[in-house]
């Protein structure tokens, strides 16, 4: 069902800072990636959703709880060590 895929699309651009970084960059490689399923979303939502400004979407998720969004952390060495 497409509706789910947006929405899950949406959700993670909302939540995913990393996510939103690869759509700011290439917006329809991004979405096509996210969406494995070529049917998941129609064609008209793949449009929409690549014409959101990524701004805005910024603007939305510096708006919600932190606790509501993905943490990431940094790659670093292995054993917690910097040696």
């Amino acid at each position: 069902m497409s509706q789910k895929a947006v929405e899950r699309i949406l959700g993670k651009l909302a939540t995913d800072e990393e996510f939103r970084q690869r759509f700011r960059s290439s917006p329809r490689e991004t979405i096509d990636t996210a969406c494995r399923e070529p049917e998941s979303l129609t064609a008209v939502e793949r449009e929409a959703i690549c014409a959101l400004d990524p701004v805005l979407l910024e603007r939305f998720a510096d708006a919600l709880d932190p606790r509501l969004q993905r943490v990431r952390i940094p790659a670093g060495p292995a054993n917690g060590s910097e040696s």
